[in-house]
């Protein structure tokens, strides 16, 4: 068993901006997995956010001891994204070896298409109008806000440049308990269904004490399993996406103890190729909320690569992935 590990660097197609800055391109690690001639590959995206880089993950990913297996993985490296190209890349392997899709190896139901929001960038409310009115035949609309004065208005810019569209917001930790409390009704009143992480992560206690008439999802507080516990009370939904859970493995397993207690489901990604979203529709089947848009958000993707439609993204061929 043989790993190579590149880094890839796709260009955004246009300058994608959330709370915490911008970017123009989608840095990546792609693990390859090869073994009697056959290969696997998986996808990760180091966020700065969770304190990894380019360098840290990639040392953890040559740091392992091949060959490896799934169930050794799980204890050789912590979740996060170094863990999640390895076990992506592994399943992926195990499905070419075994002639068969990964979500029969897995014991899931053959996955259909999922309706995936689309990230609108943080802009001024009237860019931000202009970026709802081209994408305004698109069913899903996640809009990324900024915990300033403008957030109301930039809502109902996109609300009036997609009237038709439902609507998701995420704060990505921008907000105050105060700032909920003003915007909630607002935003309630405009369609919005539900946001994402108003509170910075490690100080949401205070969405125990909160009326939550707009449902919250927890992103930056939610990584695995492990998450769960010191969530009951605060949040809604969970969004599992596969750089924090360290993979595919751990993210079925979170799905279904989050659902087991009581939780909604989301599915989320960070701005990764093609590659990156295959492993993930398996997870996002039957989900509240679908979001793997970060191929949209390219100026090119993988050779092979996902299909979108109005269906929503459709499982990946084999020849991306699984």
């Amino acid at each position: 068993m043989k790993l190579t590990l590149t880094a890839d660097i796709f260009q955004l197609a246009q300058v994608f901006t959330i709370a915490r800055g911008s970017r123009t391109e989608a840095q990546v690690l792609t693990v390859t997995i090869s073994e009697n001639g056959v290969s696997g590959m998986g996808e990760c995206v180091p966020y700065a956010r969770y304190g990894e880089s380019l360098a840290s993950v990639s040392a953890q990913i040559n740091g392992l001891k091949m060959p490896i297996s799934r169930a050794a993985l799980q204890e050789a490296l912590p979740a996060g994204a170094a863990r999640n190209a390895v076990d992506c890349a592994l399943w992926d392997l195990a499905a070419k070896q075994a002639g068969m899709p990964v979500w029969q190896l897995a014991g899931l139901d053959a996955p259909r298409a999922e309706i995936t929001a689309f990230t609108l960038s943080l802009e001024a409310p009237d860019k931000m109008e202009a970026q709802a009115r081209i994408n305004r035949a698109r069913p899903l609309l996640k809009t990324k806000l900024g915990g300033g004065s403008e957030d109301i208005s930039r809502i109902q810019a996109v609300r009036k440049g997609a009237p038709d569209a439902r609507i998701i917001v995420d704060a990505n930790e921008g907000w105050t308990p105060e700032l909920y409390a003003r915007l909630a009704p607002v935003l309630l009143d405009l369609g919005v269904e539900m946001v994402e992480q108003p509170l910075p992560a490690g100080q949401d206690d205070a969405l125990l004490e909160m009326d939550r008439i707009l449902p919250v999802c927890a992103d930056e507080s939610c990584h695995d399993r492990t998450s769960l516990a010191a969530l009951a009370g605060k949040y809604d939904l969970v969004n599992i996406k596969l750089d924090k859970t360290g993979g595919l493995t751990e993210a079925l397993a979170l799905r279904d103890a989050a659902i087991a207690a009581d939780f909604g489901v989301m599915v989320g990604c960070m701005v990764g190729s093609s590659l990156a979203m295959a492993p993930a529709i398996l997870v996002a089947q039957g989900a509240a909320f679908t979001d793997l848009d970060g191929p949209l958000l390219l100026a090119q993707d993988r050779e092979v690569a996902l299909w979108f439609d109005d269906q929503g993204i459709h499982p990946a061929p084999p020849a991306l992935w699984g």
